[in-house]
This record gives C-alpha cells, sequence and structure tokens, in this order.
C-alpha cells in the first residue's frame, strides 16, 4: 500500500480513520503478545483485551499529549470529538472518546506510513499496560 499524503489522509472522516487505527492497534498488540511467548487461546485473548480496553487507550490518549504535535493531536481531538452511535460495553463515556480519538491517531499514522511516531504511540499502550519496564 502506498502511503497517503497528510492532507489526504486529514480528509478521512475521524471515525474512519479510528477504525483504521482499530484494526492497527489489534493486530499490533496480538504480535506483542505472541512475541512474549503466550501461545494459549484464552491466555492471549485475556492479555490482548488489557490492551484494547478503552481506560487503557484513554491513558495512552493522556500520554500522546505531551509527545506529539499540535498538529498531530488535532487528528486525535477530531477522533475524540466525533459523532459516534454506540459506546463499548465496560466503558463510560469519557474513556470511549479518548479511546476513539487514540484510535484515529493511530489510523493516521498508519495511512501517512509515519513509523517512527506510530511506534511512538504504540509504546504509551504498552507502558499503559506494562508499566514503564514493559513486559
Amino acid at each position: 500500500m502506498e502511503a497517503m499524503t497528510p492532507m489526504d489522509a486529514r480528509q478521512i472522516a475521524p471515525l474512519m480513520l479510528a477504525y483504521i487505527g482499530d484494526a492497527v492497534i489489534e493486530l499490533r498488540v496480538r504480535r506483542r503478545v505472541l512475541t512474549h511467548g503466550c501461545y494459549r487461546m484464552n491466555a492471549v485473548n485475556q492479555k490482548v483485551v488489557a490492551y484494547v480496553r478503552a481506560s487503557a487507550q484513554a491513558a495512552a490518549y493522556h500520554m500522546l499529549e505531551d509527545i506529539t504535535s499540535e498538529e498531530d493531536m488535532a487528528i486525535a481531538k477530531r477522533g475524540r470529538n466525533a459523532k459516534s452511535r454506540h459506546t463499548r460495553k465496560n466503558a463510560d463515556m469519557t474513556e470511549y472518546k479518548l479511546a476513539t480519538g487514540f484510535e484515529a491517531i493511530i489510523g493516521y499514522y498508519e495511512l501517512t506510513v509515519q513509523t517512527e511516531k506510530l511506534e511512538q504511540a504504540m509504546d504509551c499502550l504498552y507502558r499503559v499496560v506494562e508499566g514503564p519496564e514493559g513486559e
């Protein structure tokens, strides 16, 4: 897949960026869990859930505010403020909106192939779940 220009990616609806970001997060987290030696399906699923829950992504969103440019945070804020018709089962609305913002910036970084920024954002999520030392 060719990289989109940042201008083209900004034209995509924030919920669509979040949709892409959700898939990217899911794949990267599953890969990370497997590389840490977890191979039983139930155990993998339990570990993955810790990363993809809204509360973890909301905390990662707040960490991004300190390391991300204002221009990039505008993408996350668009995702956070997007109108959605549903919420996740176990999340309050504030966490859900922040998680959507986190997913939107991940989607934006993926589509624009900003690998270093994507890794930095994912590191925020990893630190939330694993602590500063990692798993």
